[in-house]
């Protein structure tokens, strides 16, 4: 064969217009690295445990573990029977039973909130002072000791005119506590609650950065949590999304986005029997956050269920399924953490989350194995695809739900090549080399 015809390129602008065009866009392309990092690629927690702080105790994430597992050996001593209840195959009958068990030993617990807001209500202040240092000093020690969760933090009351002040005393209080007692540790978390203005999340930065100098803390080492719960941080009078200037006002501390289920719910008159995750306005609700929060680096979370799975057997199962239903319907939308106000919650949330992932790990590693060897397939994946494929797989991963040598079998990938994937540059994905 001959040699190919090399075609003629022509170009008719000349390069000042493209610098030209880039200079003009300088500061668009700074603001967009500014207000979209992407996500800042550590753990999400698939969970958010909520325990009013009078009730908090030094072994209350063993204790929850615990009572999970009396909860399995009662109503569901082996995989075929628990597997029978939420309607589990066979091929994942043992793998996702072996493993709630194994999590519900290992780490029963993945982000514990100590509440001093709707769970704890309104006490004296001698009452409340003691209970905020005592939870600084169980965090303290549960880090120390490693009897706590991976991330651990207070819900403080809000920043409404009747409840202010107490809540910032408890904030100061509890992290001082924390500073004296050696530092903040880094799985530190704060839930700022009943947000409804832009301002009342300037006003918490506007704290953090006060607490932050004068215990000499870099700027700003302290992030919060948003918590969503109020038609006025969904939709604003003007008719524009709320929830997006809340997380501007941040100033770039907002680490998550809370969906509040019931209080959310009253707020919209939806009557108590039908205050659930899955009711339209909680959808519309979390599909504003969802949206609001892409690309921002602010993880969004699903709200809680209010059935109990306790009582009798049958009942169990009734609440098991339901929970493992909500959960695994927040999981195909993309909704990775939850809030679990219950010990029973905890074997169906482990359950629903590895199932999630153990059912769609052959596909998912083999497609991004494709990618990565550019081989053909009945699936023509793009590098966004490649981008989902590997955040599924790492989610999996640190949640206990895979294993490494699990997804280097078939992919060939490190977990290097895998957050290479799940964050690329700005400008698109390639591949890792080697």
């Amino acid at each position: 064969m001959g040699q190919a015809r090399q075609e003629p390129v022509a170009t008719s602008l000349a390069g000042a217009v493209t610098e030209e065009i880039s200079a003009s866009l300088a500061p668009v392309d700074a603001e967009l690295e500014r207000r979209y990092p992407g996500d800042p690629g550590t753990r999400q927690p698939v969970h958010t445990v909520y325990v009013p702080a009078d009730v908090l105790a030094a072994d209350t994430v063993r204790s929850w573990g615990d009572r999970a597992l009396a909860a399995l050996d009662e109503h569901a001593p082996d995989a075929a029977s628990f597997a029978a209840v939420l309607g589990l195959g066979d091929e994942l009958a043992a793998p996702v039973y072996d493993r709630v068990r194994a999590k519900l030993e290992r780490e029963p617990v993945e982000d514990l909130r100590i509440d001093f807001e709707d769970g704890y209500g309104s006490r004296p202040d001698a009452e409340e002072d003691e209970a905020a240092a005592r939870a600084a000093r169980i965090v303290t020690e549960g880090y120390e000791k490693g009897t706590g969760a991976p991330y651990m933090g207070i819900r403080m009351k809000s920043l409404e005119a009747p409840v202010r002040h107490r809540g910032i005393r408890t904030l100061d209080v509890f992290l001082t506590g924390l500073a004296e007692a050696g530092g903040l540790p880094d799985g530190l978390v704060l839930t700022l609650p009943k947000v409804t203005y832009p301002a009342q999340v300037t006003a918490m930065v506007r704290l953090l950065e006060a607490f932050e100098k004068t215990r000499g803390l870099e700027p700003g080492r302290i992030g919060f949590e948003i918590q969503i719960e109020t038609s006025q941080a969904v939709l604003a009078t003007d008719g524009t999304a709320t929830v997006a200037r809340l997380i501007q006002a941040a100033e770039g501390r907002a680490t998550g986005l809370h969906y509040g289920t019931f209080d959310y719910s009253a707020c919209l008159g939806v009557s108590a029997a039908h205050q659930a995750s899955d009711h339209p306005a909680a959808d519309h609700a979390k599909a504003v956050m969802q949206v609001a929060a892409a690309g921002t680096g602010v993880r969004v979370s699903d709200g809680s269920t209010n059935v109990l799975p306790v009582g009798a057997t049958e009942k169990v199962h009734d609440a098991w399924r339901l929970h493992y239903g909500l959960t695994r319907r927040a999981l195909a939308r993309a909704y990775y953490q939850g809030w679990d106000m219950h010990p029973g919650h905890l074997p169906t949330r482990y359950a629903a989350v590895f199932a999630f992932y153990r059912e769609g790990f052959e596909q998912a590693a083999a497609r991004l194995a494709r990618y990565v060897g550019r081989a053909g397939g009945d699936v023509m994946d793009e590098p966004a695809t490649a981008k989902a494929l590997s955040g599924y797989l790492l989610r999996g991963l640190d949640c206990g739900a895979l294993d490494m040598a699990e997804v280097t079998r078939p992919t060939g990938l490190t977990r290097a090549d895998l957050e290479a994937f799940a964050a690329p540059r700005r400008g698109g994905l390639t591949a890792p080399a080697g």
